[in-house]
């Protein structure tokens, strides 16, 4: 618990007031009893409050005086809504990666980002969709036949109609007649579509902040497909924890949460802004993902950053003429060129001509035995190291570390469903990546502490 930035926690929630009665709660000891019942797999405020009452060692571990009275679910649930109004827990997270980055357990040479379901405690609201809506006026004034004074949905504040998408009835091209219109139509409902509604590419301009703003945080149904290729999808109503975690010492450097139904590419671009502005610092030289990250807007990003993207390709089309399914050139022949290096001052990458061109018939018929191109070229295409080469098979290894990150945070840390409502779901998510970077740090300054110690005895 010293690794806790308690104080940083306790300034954000506190409200110093003149008038009413004193706080009579150990807030410190209820945060450290949060992080607890993580680690103690204890899913319910119920079920803690209990853990609190029943036992005396469990009480001292969270720091809870003799004299302290055990809080209640209410007094948890007012915590839990200040945790979310002040938004702290994104700080603290960040203040631990800045004491591993200090401490040198944190390089961040290479970097992985991936994604995650967390399933909702709200309930779908499509599922009662077909049944009538229950009725809130009481029941006699609901079986008379006189007019109610008010009507049941009129203190309900509607929103506001967004403009819908301009649609053409008929084929072709706008008559001149009708272009301005039409121009003004699409106009309009481009203005009305937030940073995730509109192309991947229009977030690159945009500012962290900016991003974050118009981020979707709601519950959703999402959708992902069996990554073993069998043709299964697997959907759920919920949320989606998006993770920039570190490949040598796997903390969990940046996340962002929102809604299920977010594109992976989205949040990538908002935690590789996050690492530029918040980690200055920290320069990695790659930045490993999966398919799901194949986008140019997301390369671009990863350059901004000073890194070189890790990422297997989708074909979404056919291949063209002359290369092969890693996009490498190919001879005459249909041999593939190998990849040979990259060199950073001009951001070229060099292919060689295969083994196979040492007897080849066309080898005195004008067939290039370098071929360099330039990264900016096409961003997607060439990457450092080249795509189908050893070295890119050993580094894009490296990658399970944020899958065995998820998996500690779902087995251990209580993040496969979270118990609580709407945007407190997001507290829930925050305190389990909390834990996980607290509990790391912890370890790793104990076996420093260990390896320092011995060469003295």
């Amino acid at each position: 618990m010293e690794e806790v930035p308690i104080a940083k926690i306790l300034y954000a929630i506190s409200s110093f007031k003149r008038r009413g009665r004193p706080e009579s709660l150990n807030t410190r000891a209820m945060i450290f009893s949060l992080i607890l019942c993580k680690i103690e797999h204890i899913r319910f405020i119920k079920d803690l409050v209990n853990r609190l009452k029943s036992s005396a060692e469990f009480r001292l571990r969270c720091h809870f005086t003799g004299s302290d009275r055990v809080p209640s679910q209410a007094a948890y649930s007012r915590l839990f809504t200040k945790l979310q109004q002040s938004g702290i827990l994104h700080e603290v997270i960040d203040i631990t990666v800045d004491a591993a980055i200090t401490e040198g357990f944190l390089k961040g040479e290479s970097m992985a980002v991936d994604s995650s379901h967390v399933e909702a405690f709200d309930r779908n609201p499509k599922i009662d969709a077909s049944k009538p809506a229950p009725s809130i006026l009481p029941k006699e004034v609901e079986d008379s036949e006189e007019p109610a004074f008010l009507d049941a949905v009129s203190h309900v504040p509607q929103p506001a109609p967004k403009p819908e998408k301009p649609k053409r009835v008929k084929r072709g091209r706008v008559p001149k007649a009708e272009e301005a219109a039409w121009r003004a139509q699409v106009e309009a409902y481009e203005a009305s579509l937030t940073h995730f509604e509109k192309e991947v590419a229009g977030m690159l301009s945009c500012s962290y902040e900016e991003l974050i703003a118009d981020m979707p945080t709601y519950p959703s149904v999402g959708a992902k497909g069996d990554p073993r290729g069998n043709g299964r999808v697997k959907y759920w109503y919920g949320y989606k924890l998006n993770l920039l975690v570190d490949c040598q010492s796997q903390y969990i450097v940046t996340g962002v949460n929102c809604s299920a139904h977010v594109n992976d590419q989205r949040p990538a671009i908002v935690l590789l802004k996050r690492l530029k502005e918040r980690f200055p610092t920290l320069q990695p030289k790659y930045v490993l993902g999966d398919k799901g990250y194949d986008s140019e807007p997301v390369y671009q990003q990863v350059r901004d950053v000073g890194a070189c993207s890790l990422i297997p390709l989708v074909h979404r089309t056919k291949l063209p003429d002359g290369v092969d399914k890693h996009l490498r050139p190919t001879c005459k022949q249909g041999h593939s060129y190998r990849y040979d290096s990259y060199d950073a001052t001009r951001d070229t990458v060099k292919f060689v001509a295969p083994k196979e061109c040492a007897a080849c018939p066309f080898q005195a018929d004008g067939c290039q035995k370098v071929i360099k191109k330039q990264v900016k070229e096409d961003v997607r295409r060439y990457t450092a190291p080249g795509r189908g080469s050893e070295k890119f098979h050993q580094l894009f290894k490296q990658r399970t570390a944020v899958e065995r990150v998820f998996a500690y945070l779902k087995l251990y840390l209580e993040l496969g469903t979270t118990r609580k409502l709407k945007r407190r779901a997001f507290v829930d998510m925050d305190l389990s990546c909390l834990t996980y970077n607290v509990c790391k740090l912890a370890i790793d300054k104990l076996n420093k502490r260990i390896r320092e110690a011995k060469p003295a005895a």
